[in-house]
This record gives structure tokens, sequence and C-alpha cells, in this order.
């Protein structure tokens, strides 16, 4: 019984052992080292010679190959050159530099002496001479210059060079501001045909590849076929139950292509002007569509928030494009990657990737809804169009370039030509002309209504350059199509470009 009891307490004083082990470890050592915690450091002398060598080469090593100026005994016999010795002034004295003890020696500052200044200049290459002589305290625009990360940076060649060059280093530092290149010119547009035959809004328009023809969807459920050169109506197409909002004519094949507030997506064999095919999904309004210009494939837009990718001969749903919170407005296809852009009343531009149907970037610059978009025949770039800005983009990634400020209204509908003239349409009617590259507006244009048309119905739905890029047509709310064309008597002495080389105030972002 008595063996059975130690046997017991042994295997209890076991457990209790093992469980405060570690804790016991832990006292032993904080014991161990407490007492030392709140001691320096001794200072050990080749340790600190290797510091006081590292920090001469870093901080000093532009000076060490200079004289020594000399003090003392030898600065006191030449009394002609000797400055006299200052003593800081005030309520706490301070020492020459780091490191340096206070005493009533190092209190002294004493100012060089000419021939100690004039044999450090001898002792200077040319170049590093004058950038020493020009050499003065930390400016506002050397604080500017290092405060202000990449976009600030000047590189040192072109410092110094200016500095040889007679300039001084605040001079050299200065950054100037951005201003406008001279813009091309461009002959200003003038109206050339107002056609008639629409009883709504006209709020798509389409050209086809041939420029024979062109194509307009309405507010009153029609699609309308017209011809390019005379203006004439040549078809009519009815199906749609709704408004009409987005047209498009194939290269690769003779079909058009419509979409509509009723949410259909409708496919037209214009051999027999007839529709043979639907593609069902959206589950709202549908606002615009493309074509992609290699693949058999066509790109819907809609009120659902979605953007939505059709094989256009099995009618197939390949992707369903989401992430916009909002209606999408404005959908553009290319054959080069992004392949598919979409804008939407989010205030925000998605670039995606085609084959995975993924977002491949998202542009928030935007405030207000973008509601057009359009890509530049020529360059690898685009603009989108919106109530605060007219912005230009760098593909692929969607690099900002610029801002094009000044047209204040709902811009509706974009088109550019490769000669560089964009054009943006407006809610309230007004047409604005600009230079690609540089942002000018060269010529702005508010054509007057319809005649028994009320003046609020001036708005510009949609517009687009022929393939010839000789004609612009618009479309609009007094329920006509208007056609203009460049002024062939126009030139640059008689219309001059009223540009002035100021300063950029466009907000860079």
């Amino acid at each position: 019984m008595l063996q059975k009891n130690q046997w017991k307490k042994l295997i209890t004083f076991q457990k209790h052992s093992v469980h405060t082990l570690v804790f016991r470890s832990l006292k032993r050592t904080h014991d161990m080292f407490v007492s030392d915690h709140a001691k320096s450091v001794s200072l050990d002398d080749e340790s600190h010679q290797v510091k006081m060598g590292v920090k001469l080469k870093t901080e000093y090593g532009a000076v060490l190959h200079m004289p020594v100026l000399k003090e003392g005994k030898d600065r006191e016999t030449d009394t002609a050159c000797e400055d006299p010795e200052y003593l800081i002034a005030g309520t706490h004295a301070y020492p020459s530099g780091p490191g340096v003890a206070l005493t009533a020696d190092t209190k002294l500052h004493r100012n060089p002496s000419e021939g100690g200044v004039h044999s450090m200049a001898l002792a200077l290459p040319p170049s590093q001479a004058r950038q020493e002589a020009s050499r003065t305290a930390a400016s506002v625009a050397d604080i500017h210059r290092h405060a202000g990360g990449a976009e600030r940076v000047h590189p040192q060649s072109s410092v110094v060079s200016l500095m040889e060059g007679g300039g001084t280093r605040n001079s050299a530092l200065m950054r100037r501001a951005p201003t406008m290149p001279k813009p091309q010119w461009h002959p200003p547009w003038k109206l050339f045909r107002v056609i008639s035959g629409h009883l709504g809004w006209v709020r798509s328009i389409a050209v086809e590849p041939g420029n024979q023809w062109f194509v307009t969807g309405s507010a009153d459920r029609t699609i309308k076929i017209w011809d390019l050169a005379s203006g004439k109506l040549k078809l009519s197409l009815t199906g749609h139950i709704s408004t009409v909002r987005g047209v498009a004519v194939s290269s690769r094949s003779p079909y058009l292509f419509s979409c509509g507030e009723d949410k259909q997506v409708k496919c037209w064999d214009l051999e027999y002007n007839k529709v043979i095919r639907h593609y069902h999904g959206h589950l709202s309004a549908v606002y615009d569509l493309d074509l992609h210009p290699t693949i058999d494939v066509l790109v819907t837009c809609s009120r659902d928030a979605t953007a939505r990718v059709w094989d256009i001969r099995t009618k197939a749903n390949v992707h369903t494009l989401t992430g916009h919170t909002n209606t999408v407005a404005t959908v553009r296809c290319q054959a080069a990657e992004p392949q598919i852009i979409t804008g939407s009343h989010d205030s925000t531009i998605r670039l995606w990737d085609l084959i995975a149907g993924k977002t491949r970037a998202t542009l928030t610059n935007h405030k207000k809804s973008v509601r057009t978009l359009v890509l530049h025949p020529r360059q690898y770039t685009f603009a989108s169009g919106s109530a605060d800005n007219i912005k230009q983009w760098m593909f692929p990634d969607g690099n900002f370039i610029q801002n094009l400020s000044g047209h204040n209204a709902i811009i509706n509908t974009l088109a550019v030509n490769s000669d560089g003239v964009l054009v943006s349409g407006a809610d309230n009617g007004t047409i604005h002309m600009w230079d690609w590259r540089t942002g000018y507006n060269f010529q702005r244009i508010h054509a007057a209504v319809q005649p028994g048309s009320l003046d609020s119905e001036s708005g510009i739905f949609s517009c687009v350059f022929d393939h010839s890029e000789s004609r612009l047509i618009t479309t609009e709310a007094d329920k006509t199509i208007k056609v203009y064309k460049e002024d062939d008597t126009a030139t640059e002495e008689s219309h001059p470009v009223n540009w002035k080389p100021e300063i950029l105030k466009r907000k860079r972002f």
C-alpha cells in the first residue's frame, strides 16, 4: 500500500516538472540577462575606425582629394588674410559637426581664408570648380526635386552641362512648365446635307465596308439604309419592338447586326433582307454592339451591367463579361490585345482578355458615366468620352495620355480619322473638332435643328466618318441625319490656327 502511494506521488511530480519546464527556462534566461539590458555597448576601436572610414568615403568622398586648410600657428602668420573668429551666440551653443564633443574650443567657428579657398579651387577640375563655386544652400527647387519622385528627376549630365555653359545650380534645377506643341492645321468642316426620314430620335449609325451606303437605327423602331452619295433612302427594315440603339455591318459576310432596348440582338441577311439569327441572353436593354475585325465574334453590352461575346454562326454565348456595376454603354473590338474595351455608367473603362473572358485592366480616372469610346485607326491609342472630360489612353495597359477639356456637356459620341481629327458630339447639340496629337480644339459647330423641331431637340447621339474620311455623318435628336464635309476653299492663311504656346492647364490624371 505504501509503495503504491509513493508511485502516485512520483507520477504526479514528473507531470508537474514537465509542465513547468519551459517557464522555468524562460525565467532563468531573463534573470541572467536582465542586469545588462540598460548598459551601453563598450566602444571597440577597430570597429569605430571601420565605421568612420566608411562614413568618410560615402559622405565626404568628393572632397577627400582637396588640400587640407591649415589652421593655428601657420594661419596666424598670415595676418593680412586672417578673418576674425566668431562665437556662436544664443543660449544653446552647438558643436561644428555630429560626434564632436562640445568644448570651449569647438564652440569657436572660423571662416576659411581667401588663400585656402583659392587653393581649394585650383585643386578641382574646371567643371567641378564651377559647380562648387556656384553651390549654395538647398533651394526650393532642390527640395521639390528630391520630394517629387520620378516625375521631377533631372539627368545629372544635363545639370552639369548647363553649369559648364555658365548657368547656376538653381537655374539648372528649375523645371520648365510644359507647353502645348503647335497643332497640325486642319481645314474647317461645314454642313453639306441634311437627311430626313426617321420618325424618332436617330440613335445609331454604321457605314458599310464598300462605302456605298450607310445604315441608321432609330427610336421609331426601324432600321434604314441610305445611299451615301445621294442621301436617298434605299431600304427600311422592321422587326425591333423598341428603340434601335446599335447597328454594325460585317466586313466578313453580307450580314447586318442590330440591338435595341427590347433586349434583342438580331442578325440580318442583306441578300434577303430578313432576320436569320437571334442572340438571346441579355436581361435588359442592349445599348451597343461591335464586331471583331478578324474572327466571327459579336460583342454586345447592356443595361444589365454585362457585355456578352457571341459566336456569330452558332449563336452561342461564348463569354459573359461581368465586373461593371452599372449600365455598360459602349463596347469596341480590335484585333490586337486587349481585344475588347467597354465603358460604363459606373465611370470606369475595362480592358478585357477575350480568351479568358476576364478583365485585364480597369481605368478609374473618369468621374462621370463613360458613354462612348473610339479607337485610333493608325495609332495604338484610344479615347473615351464623358461629361467630365475626353481622355486619351495608350494600349495595351490603358496608360493615361492627356485630357481634352472644353466640351462642357454630356459626350454621347466620338469619332476619329487617320488625319488626326477627333470629333465629339454632345447632348446639347454641339460638335467639337480636336487635333488628336495636341488636344487643340480647332472648331466648334452647333447646327440648327430641323424646322418644326424644338431647340431642346438639339442633341448628337452618334457620329462616324465614312471610309474615305471626307465626310462626317451625325445622327441627331431632331430626327435628322446631317452630313459634313471639309471646306475645300479654306487655307491656312484664311483660317489660321488661333494658337498660343501657353502653359498647359489640363489635369494630368
